[in-house]
């Protein structure tokens, strides 16, 4: 009876652990040999061209800037060039520049690169309808070159209304307002922080104001007043004349306040007649 039972109970763990054996070694090994037999699923895929490194902003690309990766049809960006030597003969077969930093790894697009052998184009930042206008600026009239790209500015017109050469009536009056800034001398790069002393400016204009900007030129000096970001309000703006600036006051208030006073005339001599206000004396005659 004993010995049955201590047979039994052998009986028993040896087959548990055969059974064990079986669910962690034979039966994994066989799935494994299955799933290597399985052929592997094939991703369909297109190349596609992306910078191998950060490209800066009017960079001439060659072919260290490039490399061909491979990517699902549905991931590819439309347009991008599937090969370097297409990147390379983008335009005529010239090496183009970035237009705007190109991160690593990323695609490379037509609109992104200007034509071979040039310098970054300023077409490509205009906007739709608008037009590029270069005008004469300075250190001061400039902003003190803290205009960068893409900030906006109004353009101030300072002229003299006097057809006298001895004397001035200056008068300054708003141009246009909102404008952006597409570039300071050759500088269009949108990502530069660097204030320079320019000496000129091109502006995104309408054509109405190309041609306003044209009169304006030619009527007196020109001078650029930034705009704080985000703001984009067009305010009436009436034009400014040395009186509202000396006096405190505007031309039509002087006239008003002006006083006339006759001294009391005297045998042969002449009474002179004094403005106050008007900075001058005048004998009747005159």
């Amino acid at each position: 009876m004993r010995v049955g039972t201590i047979v039994s109970l052998g009986a028993s763990a040896a087959l548990g652990l055969g059974a064990l054996f079986v669910a962690k070694v034979a039966l994994p090994a066989r799935s494994n040999v299955a799933v290597a037999a399985a052929p592997a699923a094939v991703v369909s895929g297109v190349s596609v061209i992306v910078a191998s490194k950060d490209i800066k902003y009017g960079e001439r690309l060659d072919a260290s800037h490039l490399k061909r990766v491979q990517v699902p049809r549905d991931a590819a960006p439309a347009g991008a060039f599937a090969s370097v030597e297409q990147v390379l003969a983008q335009d005529n077969g010239g090496a183009p520049v970035a237009l705007m930093p190109i991160l690593a790894r990323e695609a490379l697009l037509p609109t992104k690169l200007s034509g071979p052998g040039a310098r970054p184009s300023v077409a490509a930042e205009i906007g739709p309808g608008m037009r590029a206008y270069t005008i004469g600026v300075s250190d001061i009239s400039g902003v003190g070159g803290h205009a960068l790209p893409g900030d906006r500015v109004d353009v101030v017109l300072m002229r003299n209304l006097s057809d006298d050469n001895t004397r001035k009536v200056l008068q300054a009056e708003v141009v246009i307002q909102n404008v952006r800034v597409l570039g300071v001398d050759l500088n269009a790069d949108p990502t530069s922080n660097k204030p320079e002393a320019p000496s000129t400016a091109t502006l995104e204009v309408s054509v109405r104001d190309a041609q306003k900007l044209a009169v304006a030129a030619d009527l007196g000096s020109l001078s650029l007043a930034l705009r704080a970001l985000g703001q984009a309000e067009v305010e009436s703006a009436a034009p400014v004349g040395a009186r509202e600036v000396v006096g405190g006051q505007a031309p039509a208030q002087a006239a008003a306040g002006a006083v006339r006073r006759r001294t009391p005339s005297t045998a042969g001599r002449s009474t002179i007649t004094i403005v106050e206000g008007e900075g001058g004396a005048k004998s009747p005659g005159e």
